[in-house]
C-alpha cells in the first residue's frame, strides 16, 4: 500500500508539472506575440496570469519536498522528486522571462518598431517554445535521446541571438533615433535565450533522471 501511494503522489506531480508546462508555453507564445503586435492589453494578461503560475509552483515544490520528508525516497525514486524541483523552477524562471517580454511591450506603447533584426524573434521563440515541449516530452518518457536532441537546439537560439544583437547594434548606430527600440528588441531576444537554456536544464535534468548521471549541455 505504501509503495502504491508513494507511486500515486508521483504521477499527481507529474501531470502537475505538465500542466504548469502548458501554463508557460502559452506565457511564452502570448508575450511574443504581444510584443510583435504591440498589444498592450494581451501584454496585461501574461503579466497577471504569471501570479496562477506562482501559485502553481508553490503548490507543487510542497508537493515534492512534503513527498520527499515523509516517504524519505532513495536512490532512483529520490532522483524523482529532486527532478520534478529542478523542472519547476526552470518553468518558473521561464515564465518570469515571459512577463519580462510582456513588460517591454508595455514600456514600447505607443513607439511602433520596424527594426529588421524583429523578424527574427517569432522564429526564436518558435524553437524556444519546442524545446519546453520536447523536454516535457521526455521528461514523461524518461526518452534521454529526445532530451539530449532537444538540448542541442539551444545552438540554433544561440546563433539566433547572435545574430539578432549584431544587426540591432548595427540598426542603432545608423539610426540613433531607434536606440529605444533596439534596447528592447535586444531585451526581449536575450529573455528567449535564457528561456532555451532553462529548456536545456530541463533535458539535463531528464538525463539525471533517467541514468544518474550529471551532464552540462547548455
Amino acid at each position: 500500500m505504501g509503495r502504491y501511494l508513494f507511486d500515486k503522489s508521483l504521477r499527481e506531480i507529474q501531470n502537475d508539472i505538465l500542466r504548469m508546462g502548458g501554463l508557460v508555453e502559452k506565457a511564452i507564445y502570448d508575450s511574443v506575440d504581444a510584443f510583435m503586435n504591440q498589444d498592450v492589453t494581451a501584454a496585461a494578461g501574461v503579466i497577471m496570469g504569471d501570479e496562477r503560475i506562482d501559485e502553481l509552483f508553490t503548490e507543487i515544490e510542497d508537493k515534492c519536498i512534503k513527498l520527499i520528508a515523509t516517504q524519505q525516497p532513495i536512490a532512483r525514486d529520490l532522483r524523482v522528486a529532486v527532478t520534478g524541483i529542478k523542472i519547476l523552477t526552470s518553468l518558473e524562471r521561464m515564465a518570469d522571462h515571459s512577463v519580462d517580454i510582456a513588460r517591454s511591450t508595455m514600456c514600447l506603447a505607443g513607439h511602433p518598431m520596424a527594426l529588421r533584426p524583429l523578424q527574427e524573434i517569432p522564429r526564436m521563440a518558435r524553437l524556444a517554445r519546442q524545446m519546453v515541449k520536447d523536454g516535457l516530452d521526455a521528461y514523461v518518457h524518461r526518452d534521454v535521446n529526445k532530451a539530449r536532441e532537444m538540448c542541442a537546439m539551444d545552438d540554433q537560439v544561440d546563433f539566433i541571438f547572435s545574430h539578432v544583437f549584431r544587426d540591432t547594434i548595427s540598426c542603432m548606430a545608423e539610426d540613433p533615433g531607434v536606440v529605444t527600440q533596439g534596447a528592447y528588441l535586444l531585451y526581449v531576444s536575450r529573455y528567449l535565450e535564457r528561456i532555451a537554456d532553462h529548456a536545456t536544464n530541463i533535458g539535463e535534468a531528464v538525463i539525471y533522471l533517467a541514468t544518474g548521471e550529471r551532464r552540462e549541455l547548455n
